[in-house]
């Protein structure tokens, strides 16, 4: 294995144990395929002197244009994309080029500044992201099931019935909350926006078509069976057809009163459950994420200005089916095309 390799295996081996992912040196050895007595050196040694200890030290470079070996960079990139900085004992949750510094430094011996690293990292096709984020409660094997059987089997029965497929969810808007966006603003100066002050809140109930059809209600009360059932009823009637819909695991939608008017429209409305924990396969979430980027909740003065302000966007966004498709061609749910 090539220092780099070896470097991070060390890593690894001793971030397992901190974690209390192994509990001995023999459960180590075995998960990482190293001798236990390896692995009694590396703690002892890391114990003793932190990470530096753990270096594998290197008696030469490459070549003086490039630093970092073609063996080692693969090392690096792909210790990037299998584990968080956290896990490999460096820093936080995500790869910033201060820590990518640190991790080239200590699995390849190269010093770099952060703006070397950025330039570097662009070069072979990086670019800094806003990460995703997943709950450690989602079970990948259902999300799994659902994208490759139990969504085609949807979409293909509604096909065969000639209805349409429904993606649902409901959001709330909250007038303490943060204006979004920025502001430029001379340095020291931080801008301000004037705001009402009050706490009132408004919620949405939505559902958005591939086709770029836009359903929606704004109330101000809580999210009830009641408030569900006649968000469906009027979307099978605004609809023309039969509608599959598929909406979160909330409370609301696996309710007995809702189980129960199912059951008595079932000609009319289905309704699909998503995997728990996956806001991500629904489309309308980046409905939910338009919304709150548009409509500034702190700026209304009351609960029904709010609630206009809210009903106006909608009513706009219903008119532009161009931008609703839009939705639908996002990375992660890119799916529900197929």
């Amino acid at each position: 294995m090539a220092p780099a390799g070896r470097e991070v295996v060390r890593l690894r081996v001793v971030a397992a144990l901190e974690s209390g992912a192994v509990r001995t040196y023999r459960q180590a050895a075995e998960l990482f395929g190293v001798s236990e007595r390896s692995v009694g050196s590396w703690w002892r040694a890391c114990r003793g002197g932190g990470r530096e200890a753990l270096a594998v030290r290197r008696r030469r470079r490459p070549g003086p244009q490039e630093l970092i070996s073609d063996e080692e960079r693969g090392t690096l990139f792909q210790a990037m994309a299998d584990y968080t900085p956290e896990e490999l004992l460096i820093g936080g949750p995500l790869w910033t080029r201060a820590l990518v510094a640190e991790l080239i430094r200590m699995v390849t011996g190269v010093v770099m500044a952060e703006r070397g690293v950025g330039t570097w990292l662009r070069r072979h096709g990086f670019s800094p992201q806003r990460p995703d984020r997943r709950s450690y409660r989602q079970d990948q094997a259902k999300v799994d099931a659902w994208l490759k059987e139990e969504y085609p089997a949807i979409a293909a029965r509604a096909k065969a019935e000639n209805a349409a497929v429904a993606w649902a969810d409901q959001c709330g808007l909250r007038s303490d909350t943060a204006p979004p966006g920025t502001s430029w603003a001379p340095k020291g100066q931080t801008p301000v926006v004037r705001v009402s002050g009050r706490r009132f809140k408004v919620n949405i109930m939505s559902a958005i078509a591939a086709r770029g059809a836009l359903y929606f209600t704004v109330f101000t009360g809580k999210f009830t069976a009641k408030t569900f059932t006649t968000f469906l009823d009027r979307l099978a009637r605004q609809a023309g057809r039969k509608v599959h819909v598929i909406a979160d695991r909330h409370p609301v939608h696996r309710g007995k009163s809702v189980t129960t008017w199912l059951a008595a429209n079932r000609e009319r409305v289905e309704l699909h459950l998503m995997p728990g924990y996956s806001p991500e396969l629904n489309p309308d979430e980046l409905l939910n994420a338009d919304v709150k980027r548009h409509v500034h909740a702190a700026r209304a003065r009351s609960a029904d200005d709010l609630a206009h302000e809210t009903r106006r966007f909608l009513h706009r966004r219903q008119n532009q089916p161009r931008i609703v498709r839009g939705y639908f061609h996002a990375r992660h749910v890119r799916y529900t095309l197929e």
